[in-house]
Formats: structure tokens, sequence, C-alpha cells
């Protein structure tokens, strides 16, 4: 049963990594997608874009004319990155802050296209999924073991930061949940209150109403 559940882990770690999206826009649309991501985590977009062919019914192969803007912004709204990439390209930041980043495209200029579709194939890496092990291990000679070796430790320190981002939103959801309950509470004081108030305002009201008219 172990060995089962240690395969379905392998197999979910291998489709996170592989993971890519394409989604179709025009050429003024702006799309944007939301990445959970840990502290001093680097993330790698990949993507590639192409143009829709009436004559085909098809989308043909990237151009020199097509560009996209690519602009991310941090859980604090703050901007990262912010610059236009060409059609076909891959972009790199790396997070200082924990929460959701947010990463949006849109086309470069709307004057080459004359209100064309396009079609955007997006992959998205975060932590060690970003790094190109084939690449290190060449700059770096190492063997077959010390790489795997470099790669189970950086799944280590990634999963070490997946859990710290996991108690910081744990901590920020407990502190919400305290400033709303002590909102809810105090309310409820102020509610009471006003009641108590109006009640003895209608008393004294009612009293000097029925000494007025002799009936007390």
């Amino acid at each position: 049963m172990r060995d089962q559940w240690i395969s379905l882990a392998l197999v979910l770690c291998a489709l996170h990594s592989a993971c890519g999206l394409y989604f179709h826009i025009s050429e003024t649309e702006r799309k944007c997608f939301i990445e959970e991501v840990p502290d001093e985590t680097t993330v790698i977009v990949n993507y590639k874009v192409e143009l829709y062919d009436p004559r085909s019914n098809g989308f043909m192969p990237s151009s020199p004319g097509i560009g996209m803007h690519v602009e991310v912004r941090d859980s604090d709204d703050k901007v990262i990155l912010s610059r236009v990439y060409s059609s076909q390209g891959r972009m790199s930041f790396t997070s200082h802050t924990p929460g959701e980043h947010v990463i949006c495209m849109y086309s470069n200029s709307t004057a080459w296209f004359n209100g064309a579709q396009l079609r955007v194939h997006l992959d998205i890496q975060v932590g060690e999924h970003a790094i190109d092990y084939a690449n290190v291990a060449q700059k770096e000679k190492l063997t077959e073991l010390q790489l795997r070796i470099r790669q189970l430790l950086d799944q280590v320190e990634q999963i070490t930061k997946e859990q710290n981002y996991q108690r910081y939103r744990e901590e920020r959801f407990r502190h919400t949940s305290e400033s709303t309950n002590s909102r809810v509470l105090w309310w409820s004081l102020a509610q009471t209150v006003v009641l108590v108030c109006m009640g003895f305002w209608q008393m004294r009201h009612l009293k000097s109403f029925f000494e007025a008219k002799k009936l007390v």
C-alpha cells in the first residue's frame, strides 16, 4: 500500500512539473493568471504566441511582428516584472514575499493584426521544477548520484518553503478570523447598548406622557 502511495505521489509530481496550457486572446485583451508562490522561490514562464490564419482555418507559427507584454505583481500588488517580449520566449522571476502572484499578458501592438485572434501556449514552472538539472549536471560536472542528491535537496528545500507558506497562510487566516470575531462582538455590544438606551428613552417618554395626562 505504501508503494502505491509513493507511486501516486511521483506521478502527481511529474504531472505538476509538466503542466501546460494554451488560451485564445484578441489583440486588445488582457489575460491574467494567479500563482501561489512561497517566498524566495524561482518561477519560470515559457510561452509561445501563434496567429490565427483564416485561409487555413488554423494558427500559424509566430511571426516577428507579434510580441507580448508581460507584467507580474506580487501579493502586495507591487510590480516585480514588466517588459515586452518577443512572440516566443522564456522569463523568470524570484518571489520575495509569499502569496498570490498575478501574471498578466497582452499583445504589444494593435497595428499588426487588425483584430486577429492569438493563441498563447503557456507553461509555468515553480520551485525545483524550474531548474534545468541537465544543464546543472553539465556545468558542475556532477555524477548521476550527485545529481540525484542535488534534486532531493532542492525538493526538501521547496517542501520546507511550502510548509512555511502554509503556516503563513494559516496565521493570516487566524488573524482574519480573530479580527472578524472581534468586530462581530463589538457590533453586538453596540447593538445591545443602543437597544438599552432606546428602551430607557421610551420608558422615560411614556412616563412623562402618562404624568402629563395625569394617568399615574
